[in-house]
């Protein structure tokens, strides 16, 4: 159902992105013309061949198959670019705070060595900060590691808010994550508030952050950042109300009313905060995060039961108060309220450098979703979105009329959680005290439990959607074709702000998961060029294909990488003469597909060196990260290949922060993923200096060769970042030498068995 406003103006705006959308547009047309006339080369070409054997078939043919693989993509992607929009949303024309539904906002850690208590505690703050009616507000952390550590940083956190929340309404902070206050410049608009008043407030406010940061210190000191995969679930309203009690449920302890440490400051217009460690059995899967929000999901369910919850990262803090109220203009507009599931902010970063080497910004990502917005929505990206709990339930797949037992066998066997689908339901724990009847929290204490959803639709038709690397994108997909929608709003204020990696080994690997699970996603049942066309448009089924065959980039790069260069060498010509008219289509599809990039690049607001940094991780992701996606591929296939789950370490190495800064690679990555790239450099460094010293020397066939040539001299100036990490760097960061000894033996073994099969 869609909430409806008062207001006569706009709550949001949609604005095509029309020169974009131009642009796009005779770009497709004339590059796909373009393809098509380079294609009827190439195969008449390649018929050619086969009837006089003029030159190797079996090159011919892989060169061919590798530029009909990026043709492909190319086609995929472009329905992200046919129609691209921006938003723009007015929360302040949101009715009166009344009429605003309940928010619930889900946070999920997992281990304080890897995710440092000081940084998710500064993400719970912001959290609770959030300029949205407290009474309607409530705040989720889920630690999977069970670590005392995080539970005692919430009691202390909880602690610290009841200053720092009104501190900040009083004074109209914006910035609400403590750590990024009290660390960053002083606001144009906190000027206002120069008066002693506010210097005393803000001095006072400052040293209360100080001891609260030293009591988490002094308890990893005492507790330690132990965490545990064998624990019973674990689930605490956290308050410190003179009346009540807060709800503490172990299996060991059954239900176990445990006081927690009073300072005689009312909480009152405070949100509600819970602390979730969901049980975990090594004999049971947990279902890495989708299992957590999914336990989110049903423990909030009986305690607050928001019709909204949003789903944030512990390193993605809120930098923006107004986020909830900005998604809710989407959702108190009644043309798309009804079929809209969620509203998708992008990630930011704050530890960017200006360089953004590693592409750590993902704005190759938010330039799509861009045009997604412009179909029916984009992808769930992990996190920073508020999700319709409906939705996420998978309600208009539910029939009516069924009885308990059939809704058991959806929701499991909790009769208060199948209650709180309905809408009429009352959530049973107080938000003042946090007290519960014993039947209450005994239904808690089941639905945080590591067996709950065996054997019932979670994980399929309910909530997010198990056994998948890539959780994030299968549940949009599902969400899609059931006929929900989402949209993309990118404020100039950005809503959220987190850590991104700032090393390449961390992006590497981080890419290779996500490039594993994708694959996997385009091979399922749910394979987007099968399961999409007869439940969404075609556009739709073209964008979802193009995220989830992306790993597929590996076959061109490798081939492209390896086979002219080995035929370079050998004298082989595999493009056309220079005398030849179809050289040249070659050479506008070269241009064209580079000067897009470059448009895209500027248009949507980065300098041009991104275009090249742009160009450098599409390579490095795509000779070691996709190609070993595929490799883990054929490994499962086989059933040799377990999938899992490893988390991005939020600890900051200094060196590797400073090299960041500066915008020096940092190759200290293991040698399988530095090995292949730096080969595939020194393959086609030796090809281009050999080849053209052979041009030069051999009068009269040069002019066939020029294209083989530019390819390898494209592939040395795009890497040449490799080259100075090999050659020319001492530091720390530097390619090892290990590595690239390894990388010249491989790059004699591809050669010699390359002439072998080719030549």
């Amino acid at each position: 159902m869609a909430i409806s406003s008062s207001s006569s103006l706009s709550l949001h705006v949609c604005n095509v992105k029309k020169s974009d959308l131009l642009i796009n547009r005779v770009h497709i047309f004339v590059h796909g013309t373009a393809l098509l006339a380079l294609f009827y080369y190439r195969f008449i070409t390649l018929f050619r061949i086969i009837k006089t054997g003029e030159t190797p078939f079996l090159p011919y043919f892989l060169v061919t198959f590798a530029e009909l693989v990026l043709a492909f993509l190319w086609l995929l992607h472009r329905a992200s670019k046919w129609r691209p929009v921006r938003r723009e949303a007015f929360p302040e024309r949101l009715p009166e705070d009344g009429k605003l539904p309940p928010v619930d906002i889900f946070i999920c850690t997992a281990d304080p060595s890897k995710e440092p208590s000081i940084g998710v505690m500064n993400t719970v703050i912001s959290a609770m900060a959030l300029d949205y009616p407290p009474e309607k507000l409530a705040v989720y952390l889920s630690d999977d590691g069970g670590a005392p550590v995080t539970l005692s940083a919430m009691k202390e956190s909880w602690k610290f808010a009841k200053v720092w929340i009104p501190f900040c309404r009083k004074y109209e902070v914006k910035t609400r994550c403590p750590e990024a206050y009290f660390s960053g410049p002083e606001s144009a608009y906190q000027a206002l508030f120069s008066s002693a008043e506010f210097t005393a407030a803000r001095k006072e406010i400052e040293k209360e952050y100080e001891e609260f940061k030293g009591r988490l210190e002094k308890s990893i000191e005492i507790i330690g950042n132990s965490v545990s995969k064998d624990h019973p679930p674990i689930v605490e309203v956290i308050n410190d109300d003179d009346l009540g009690k807060n709800i503490q449920i172990t299996s060991s302890s059954d239900q176990v009313i445990k006081d927690v440490e009073r300072d005689g400051t009312s909480h009152k217009g405070m949100p509600l905060l819970v602390y979730m460690a969901r049980e975990k059995r090594p004999s049971h899967p947990h279902h890495f995060k989708a299992g957590a929000i999914n336990s989110l999901l049903r423990v909030s369910a009986i305690i607050s039961n928001a019709p909204y919850f949003a789903v944030i990262d512990c390193d993605h803090y809120c930098n923006d108060p107004t986020s909830a109220r900005q998604a809710m203009c989407f959702y108190f507009d009644p043309e798309i309220s009804p079929k809209l599931a969620w509203v998708q902010f992008p990630q930011h970063f704050y530890n960017i450098s200006k360089h953004d080497i590693y592409d750590g910004n993902l704005h190759y990502y938010w330039r799509e979703w861009e045009g997604l917005d412009g179909l029916r929505g984009p992808t769930i990206t992990g996190c920073n979105f508020y999700m319709r709990r409906e939705a996420f339930y998978g309600m208009d797949h539910i029939p009516k009329d069924l009885d308990l037992n059939q809704l058991r066998k959806i929701f499991g066997s909790s009769i208060e959680l199948i209650k709180s689908t309905f809408k009429s339901y009352e959530p049973k724990v107080s938000r003042d005290s946090g007290k519960a009847s014993e039947e209450v929290k005994k239904e808690i204490h089941l639905v945080a439990s590591c067996t709950f959803d065996t054997e019932t639709e979670w994980g399929a038709l309910v909530g997010a959607t198990y056994n998948s690397l890539v959780e994030d994108s299968m549940t949009s997909l599902i969400l899609h074709t059931r006929g929900w929608r989402s949209v993309w709003i990118d404020p100039p204020r950005p809503c959220f702000l987190g850590t991104c990696p700032t090393n390449l080994n961390d992006t590497l690997v981080q890419q290779t998961r996500w490039g594993y699970g994708l694959l996997k996603m385009a091979l399922s049942k749910h394979s987007p060029l099968l399961y999409g066309p007869f439940r969404m448009s075609i556009f739709q089924s073209m964008a979802y294909a193009a995220l989830t065959m992306d790993p597929f980039y590996f076959i061109p790069v490798y081939v492209l990488g390896i086979v002219p260069s080995i035929c370079l060498l050998h004298g082989i010509p595999l493009y056309p003469d220079v005398s030849n008219p179809f050289f040249y289509i070659f050479a506008f599809v070269f241009m064209s597909s580079q000067l897009k990039h470059i448009q895209e690049v500027v248009s949507f607001g980065d300098p041009l060196r991104t275009a090249l940094y742009d160009l450098r991780v599409w390579m490095m992701k795509s000779g070691a990260c996709y190609l070993y996606a595929n490799v883990n591929l054929v490994l499962d296939l086989f059933g040799l290949n377990e999938a899992n789950f490893s988390l991005t370490s939020k600890v900051v190495d200094d060196e590797q922060a400073k090299r960041h800064q500066e915008g020096i690679y940092d190759f200290q990555s293991s040698p399988q993923l530095m090995a292949p790239m730096c080969s595939l450099y020194i393959l086609n460094f030796a090809a281009f200096v050999i080849g053209t010293t052979r041009i030069l020397l051999q009068s009269g066939k040069g002019s066939e060769l020029i294209a083989q040539v530019m390819i390898p001299l494209f592939g040395v100036i795009v890497n040449y970042h490799l080259f100075v990490g090999m050659f020319l760097r001492a530091d720390k960061g530097r390619v090892s030498p290990h590595v690239t000894r390894f990388a010249f033996v491989i790059a004699a073994v591809v050669f010699f068995l390359g002439t072998i099969l080719l030549v």
